[in-house]
Formats: structure tokens, C-alpha cells, sequence
């Protein structure tokens, strides 16, 4: 399965920002520990909800980075000219062990990267990576007061609703008519079109 997806994707940000996309590799525990420990306390909240500690956990990075296609996916952006920690952000899917066709998609960006579109790119790799595995749906949570998630979710597409603790939305990889006419939209259809070579 893995042979059906690239290993690489040189690829440029709305701004000219030169960057590469990668599957991430049990080699990349460095990698993900130094980007965990730079998050922001509320962006490490906010996406592995927990407050305390700036060292992630073996546990974490155990399942972050062991499993594989066609259950688990991980990628990350990165600038490959930037000093210091590259990476821009991470994004993964695991597919669910109820429901084969669902996978849950989880995301994360560095402070200083957000609102670049770094989100929707990853986005548009992993749901293309997803339905190349015969994935047909993302799930995605979110805690009700990241009101910055909850427009992007919206805005990319996904139909959210209140299971009384976060807010769960969901995304129809099979329906591109329902990416709705937002910038965040019309970014994630570009992206869409323009991957969609690589991967189907």
C-alpha cells in the first residue's frame, strides 16, 4: 500500500513559502518530540488535550509513528530552508475499528505557522491518502471554545454536531460538491486537483 503513495511532495504555500510534504517514520521520534515541546501550551491543549508538560510521552509517539497504511497515516509540512525547528505542522488519520470506511483526522500547526493554509494542505494530502485506502469519510473533535478550528472544520466542509462533550465533525471524501464556496474551500479544491495526480 505504501508503494501507491509518494514518499515526497515539494509543493509551495499561498505566500511563496517554499516547503515539502512527508510521511513521517518511527526515525522522526526526535522530530516530533521537538516539535511537541514547541507548541504552545494551548496549542498542545487544544490538540492532545492535556496542560501538563512539554515532553511527549513514548506511549504517544508509539502510536503516532509505529502503525501504517492502510490503518494509520501521518505527514508533515515542513520549510526545509528554515533554521531551527522546521517543521510548520502534522496531520494523521486512523481508520476506525468500528467502521472500516471512517477514519478519524487530527491536526496540528505550530504557532507561528497558523493561517497560512499549512491545515488545509495537510488536509488535502491525508484525505487523499485516506481514499486511496478505501477510506470514504474523516471524522474530526474538537473542544467547543477553538472557535478557530471550529470555522476551519466548517469552512473545508465538514458537517459538525454537539455529542455533548466536544463538537464532532465529519467529512465526505467522496462528495467534493460539499466543499462550500470559502476560502479555506476553494484552497482545499485547489489542493484537492492539484495532488489528486499524485496519489490516484
Amino acid at each position: 500500500m505504501r508503494s501507491m503513495i509518494p514518499e515526497r511532495l515539494e509543493l509551495h504555500l499561498a505566500d511563496g513559502t517554499a516547503v515539502v510534504a512527508r510521511p513521517l517514520s518511527p526515525a522522526d521520534r526526535d522530530y516530533v518530540a521537538e516539535g511537541y515541546r514547541l507548541l504552545s501550551p494551548e496549542a498542545r491543549y487544544q490538540r492532545f488535550w492535556v496542560r501538563d508538560g512539554a515532553v511527549i510521552g513514548d506511549a504517544m509517539l508509539d502510536r503516532l509513528l509505529t502503525d501504517q497504511l492502510p490503518e494509520h497515516a501521518i505527514w508533515t509540512v515542513f520549510d526545509p530552508t528554515r533554521e531551527g525547528f522546521p517543521g510548520l505542522g502534522a496531520a494523521s488519520f486512523w481508520r476506525s475499528k468500528t467502521d472500516p470506511l471512517d477514519a478519524e483526522f487530527s491536526v496540528t500547526v505550530m504557532d507561528a505557522d497558523q493561517g497560512k493554509g499549512v491545515a488545509t494542505l495537510l488536509l488535502a494530502i491525508l484525505w487523499l491518502a485516506a481514499y486511496r485506502c478505501g477510506i470514504q469519510s474523516f471524522t474530526g473533535y474538537s473542544m467547543p471554545e477553538n472557535a478557530s478550528a471550529l470555522h476551519w472544520m466548517r469552512d473545508t466542509g465538514a458537517a459538525g454536531e454537539w455529542d455533548g462533550y466536544n463538537l464532532v465533525f465529519r467529512w465526505s471524501l467522496e462528495d467534493l460538491d460539499a466543499i462550500p464556496e470559502t476560502a479555506a474551500g476553494a484552497d482545499l479544491a485547489e489542493r484537492l486537483a492539484e495532488l489528486a495526480p499524485a496519489f490516484l
